[in-house]
């Protein structure tokens, strides 16, 4: 099994992937995008690039749980990854993934708010991964 983590934006879309021990999670990119159809496209190149049988995507709910603007685009995408894809596909809640991400950055690389900008997506993609990857150890034990 190696999973990839999505992290959906209006723009962009975060991705980090596991190593095929699902033990190390890794940034791998942003994509930028303009339309669903070349969105689904990449995911695709990179799925069979690197062997991928696990999609895990954020799911932004509300700090009170309850599903909003974001979460509905994360639904469409979910269906249109579903429509695309003979893998599994997970739906992980995501609620302050960026904030996460970005105190990441600035304790640990100390990076400017430019360069934060560049990465922030792939390393929210990551922790959402890193939370789906304990969520299944903890669901085995």
């Amino acid at each position: 099994m190696r999973a990839l983590g999505l992290d959906l934006g209006t723009k962009t879309l975060g991705v980090a992937i596991t190593d095929r021990t699902n033990t190390l999670v890794s940034p791998l990119k942003t994509i930028i995008y303009s339309n669903t159809d070349e969105l689904i496209k990449e995911v695709k190149r990179i799925v069979l690039e690197y062997g991928i049988t696990d999609l895990v995507l954020g799911l932004p709910k509300n700090m009170d749980g309850s599903l909003g603007f974001a979460a509905d685009r994360s639904m469409k995408f979910y269906e249109e990854l579903k429509n695309n894809f003979d893998l599994n596909i997970h739906l992980i809640d995501e609620r302050l993934s960026t904030v996460e991400a970005e105190r990441i950055l600035i304790d640990n690389a100390d990076m400017s708010r430019g360069k934060r900008k560049k990465v922030i997506d792939s390393v929210a993609a990551m922790i959402i991964l890193e939370n789906y990857i304990k969520k299944e150890k903890n669901k085995n034990e």
